[in-house]
C-alpha cells in the first residue's frame, strides 16, 4: 500500500512535497525527472553561405569541421594541416575541390574563406588566431585559447581591433546541462556555493593521447620544420608531432586540456571571473613512455567573494589511470544542496528538514532551551533529475550554432577571447603551479599574475 502511495505521489509531481513533511520515511526514493530544453536557439538567418576552412585537420579539428558542416549552408572551401595523409584524407572527405596546403597562411590569403577553424596543437593557437583576425576571418579556436599565460592579452587585443568574430572552442559550454545548472543556482536551489569540484578520468591508450602514428610518418611526409618554427629546434620525431600533448613545447597538459573544459562550465554557471590562487600536485604513474606531464593531477583553487558570488573553494582531478568508472563531471555544492553537472544532465540533490533524533536536543527542546536546530542528518539528499530531451544534438552542435549566428547577424559569443582566457589561465598556472612547486596568485579581473 505504502509503495503504491509513494508511486501516485511521484505521478502527482508532489514526492518532493510530500519528502519534506514525511523525509525519513522514503527520501532515498524520491527522484522527479525532468527535461532538458532550450526555449529558442536563434540561428539568425540561415541564408547566408559561410564558407570554412579547417587549419589543423587531426582528431578535434576534424570533429570540429564535421559539426560545423552539419549546420545548414556551411561549406568547406580549404584545409590546412603539416602531414600529408591529413591532406588527403580532407580531399576524400569533402571533396577534390577543397583546397589544401601545408602553410596556413595560403589559406588567410583567400577570399573566398569567411572563417576558420582552428584545431593545430597549442603553441601555434596564437599566432594563427592573430594572423587570422587581421587577414580578415573570422576565427574558431580550439581551448586552451593560448599556450602560455603571456600570450593572452596579445590575443585579446588583436581580437578587439579587429572587428572579427572569435569563439573558443571549449563545446561543452554551449550545454542545455550548463544552462539548467545556471539557472538553478541562479533560482537559488542549491543556496549559497562553497565549495565544487570536477573530475576527468579516462583508461585508454588513446584517453592518455597515445594517439596512432602513421606508417609512412617521416619529414617527407611531415612538415617539421614549420611545426616547430616557433619553439625548440629538435630533429624529426613522430612522437612528438603525433602525440603532441604529451609534451610542453606544443600542448598543456592535462589542465590545458581537460581542467579547462570544467574551468569554461564552471565560469559560466557562477559568473565568476576566476580564481585568484591555484595549487597543483600530482605524477607520472603509469604512462612512461617519454611524456613530460603527469598522468594524475590536482589542482586546487581559491575563488575570492565578488559582487557574482560569495568565496568558494574548487577541487579539480584528473586521471588517466583510472580503473573505475572513467567518469567526468562538475559537482557544485551550495548551503542548501549541490548539482551533478554534466551536459545533458543535472542531478539536483536537496537536504530535508527533519527533527533532531539526538536525545539530548529533544530533552532541551522539550526544557523550552533554544538548541540547535539545524544539524545535518544522515539521510539521502531529494533529487531531481533533469534530462536532455531526445532528439538533442548536443553541446559541441550548439557551440557552432552561437558562432555561425554571430557572424551573420554581427551579434556576440558565448566564449570569447576574454572569457577564454580566463578559463584557459588558471588551466595555464595550474601547470606553472605543478613544476614550480609553489602557489600562484592571480588577478581574475585584470588577468595577470600577482607577484608574491
Amino acid at each position: 500500500m505504502e509503495n503504491k502511495r509513494r508511486l501516485f505521489l511521484k505521478n502527482l509531481g508532489l514526492a518532493t512535497a510530500a519528502a519534506a513533511v514525511m523525509p525519513s520515511a522514503f527520501s532515498k526514493e524520491v527522484k522527479k525527472a525532468d527535461f532538458l530544453k532550450r526555449t529558442s536557439l536563434d540561428l539568425g538567418s540561415n541564408n547566408t553561405v559561410i564558407r570554412l576552412a579547417l587549419i589543423g585537420a587531426g582528431g578535434m579539428g576534424v570533429a570540429d569541421a564535421k559539426t560545423a558542416l552539419s549546420h545548414q549552408n556551411v561549406e568547406m572551401i580549404a584545409v590546412c594541416d603539416l602531414y600529408s595523409g591529413r591532406l588527403d584524407d580532407a580531399k576524400s572527405r569533402w571533396g577534390g575541390q577543397v583546397f589544401v596546403t601545408k602553410d596556413y597562411k595560403d589559406i588567410l590569403k583567400r577570399d573566398d574563406v569567411d572563417a576558420v577553424i582552428i584545431g593545430t596543437p597549442d603553441h601555434w593557437h596564437k599566432q594563427i588566431s592573430i594572423d587570422a583576425l587581421k587577414s580578415g576571418k573570422h576565427v574558431y579556436c580550439e581551448k586552451p585559447m593560448v599556450h602560455s599565460v603571456e600570450e593572452g592579452k596579445d590575443l585579446i587585443n588583436a581580437w578587439k581591433g579587429s572587428g572579427k568574430i572569435f569563439m573558443v572552442g571549449s563545446q561543452g559550454l554551449s550545454s542545455l546541462g550548463n544552462e539548467k545548472a545556471k539557472e538553478l543556482l541562479e533560482a537559488g536551489a542549491i543556496g549559497e556555493i562553497n565549495y565544487a569540484e570536477g573530475f576527468w578520468a579516462r583508461n585508454s591508450p588513446e584517453g592518455a593521447w597515445q594517439y596512432t602514428i602513421p606508417e609512412d610518418a617521416s619529414p617527407e611526409t611531415v612538415d617539421w620544420n614549420r611545426y616547430i618554427a616557433n619553439t625548440t629546434k629538435r630533429p624529426f620525431d613522430a612522437m612528438r608531432f603525433f602525440r603532441w600533448r604529451n609534451y610542453l613545447d606544443y600542448g598543456t597538459g592535462m589542465s590545458g586540456d581537460l581542467f579547462v573544459h570544467l574551468f569554461s562550465s564552471l565560469h559560466f554557471i557562477t559568473n565568476s571571473l576566476g580564481p585568484n590562487k591555484v595549487s597543483a600536485t600530482g605524477g607520472l604513474r603509469y604512462w612512461k613512455d617519454g611524456r613530460e606531464v603527469p598522468d594524475v593531477l590536482l589542482g586546487m583553487f581559491d575563488y575570492p567573494k565578488t559582487v557574482q558570488h560569495p568565496p568558494f573553494n574548487l577541487s579539480l582531478r584528473c586521471n588517466f589511470v583510472d580503473g573505475t568508472s572513467g567518469s567526468t563531471y562538475l559537482k557544485i555544492v551550495g548551503s542548501k544542496g549541490s548539482m551533478d553537472v554534466k551536459w545533458d544532465e543535472v542531478v539536483l540533490k536537496r537536504n530535508a528538514n527533519v527533527a533532531s533524533d539526538d536525545p539530548f536536543f529533544a530533552e532541551k527542546a522539550k526544557e523550552g532551551v533554544n538548541s540547535q536546530t539545524d544539524r545535518k542528518q544522515i539521510i539521502a539528499p531529494l533529487e531531481t533529475v533533469y534530462t536532455a530531451q531526445e532528439g538533442y544534438k548536443g553541446a559541441h552542435y550548439d557551440h557552432f550554432a552561437n558562432f555561425f549566428n554571430a557572424i551573420r547577424t554581427n551579434g556576440t559569443v558565448v566564449e570569447d577571447p576574454v572569457f577564454g582566457f580566463r578559463a584557459a589561465a588558471p588551466a595555464l598556472l595550474c601547470n606553472d603551479s605543478y613544476y614550480q612547486n609553489k602557489f600562484i596568485n592571480w588577478d581574475p579581473v585584470n588577468m595577470k599574475i600577482v607577484k608574491s
